[in-house]
């Protein structure tokens, strides 16, 4: 009842309404919030924000920065441009002009010199797949989308699709250097190091996993789905709908469809394991998020990985 989806765990709500949420918080992570309902628009405008748990029990670090990645649509005067172009949305995305961290476009960032601080990532935009990579700066990744991870490199560059989050860990360097944090070579911002009075801090343990049940890939029954790039586009303007250039195994979806509630893709049984093998026929990467939910990511027809628990897996194109 409190998952947010239009039409499947509750009706839109509309200009002049209210709605409160009231939920128990389980999971410590890095989250955010949305509206789903015309989406591209008002995230476009900005409804959109961090959402951050803290652990029950101290994390072991003693700083921490919130960066929130945005792009947005506007022109040279700063007015809004469309949000959506449907030649581009049919392919990888109507990217925005300009990138902002935290609401400013290429802020400086003060940071404590020799210091370890927890960076909190995280990817607010609808559309924009950001290839990170902090040049020269020696950081880790503690945890993926909301769910600790055993700290490893974060490695010359790491893809964070829409929604998705990462929390490293920096080893901030000496007073008066500066690292960049990058989208590919574009710069979002620049940490700045300054003096700290502080003795050097040194990497904490791993974070406390959160009371997520291990599935019992034994008993798990394999569904099948297959995202890829589709002409619903004509049945649907034919219709008077909005344009629609995606389908999962063959189906076209809006979710401000009042009836797709009643066109369910599967279904599933309470306390059922599933195994999902996801397949990407499009020519671009594409996030895919189970909303509410957290699932474990097993195995990759493209590399080797070491399972982990998430609720977005970027999933590679073709």
């Amino acid at each position: 009842e409190m998952d947010g989806v239009p039409y499947v765990s509750q009706l839109p709500v509309l200009p002049g309404e209210y709605f409160d949420y009231d939920f128990i918080v389980h999971d410590a992570g890095s989250f955010w919030y949305h509206p789903h309902t015309a989406s591209a628009e008002q995230l476009g405008r900005g409804l959109v924000g961090p959402l951050i748990v803290e652990e029950r029990e101290p994390s072991g670090f003693q700083h921490e920065r919130t960066l929130s990645l945005k792009s947005w649509h506007v022109d040279k005067q700063g007015a809004f441009t469309d949000f959506s172009v449907p030649r581009e949305a049919a392919r990888g995305g109507t990217p925005g002009v300009l990138s902002t961290v935290n609401g400013e476009h290429a802020p400086t960032l003060e940071l404590p010199a020799g210091q370890i601080v927890r960076l909190r990532i995280l990817n607010l935009d609808n559309t924009l797949t950001y290839r990170l990579n902090l040049s020269g700066g020696e950081a880790r990744i503690y945890a993926l989308d909301g769910n600790p991870v055993l700290p490893r490199p974060l490695g010359k560059d790491y893809w964070l699709g829409p929604g998705m989050r990462i929390d490293l860990a920096l080893k901030v360097p000496a007073a008066g250097e500066q690292l960049s944090l990058r989208n590919g070579p574009l710069r979002l911002a620049t940490l700045a190091s300054v003096a700290s009075g502080e003795t050097a801090g040194s990497w904490p343990a791993a974070l406390p996993a959160n009371p997520i049940a291990e599935p019992d890939l034994q008993r798990a029954e394999t569904l099948r789905f297959n995202f890829e790039w589709a002409g619903a586009l004509s049945q649907n303007i034919e219709q008077g709908g909005a344009y629609s250039f995606w389908q999962v195994n063959g189906q076209a979806w809006d979710i401000n469809d009042k009836t797709c509630a009643d066109r369910p893709i599967a279904t599933l049984k309470k306390n059922g394991h599933y195994i999902f093998e996801l397949r990407n026929l499009s020519q671009y990467q594409h996030p895919i998020h189970l909303h509410g939910m957290t699932f474990k990511v097993i195995s990759s027809n493209r590399r080797q990985i070491e399972p982990w628990f998430t609720d977005t897996y970027l999933l590679g194109k073709n």
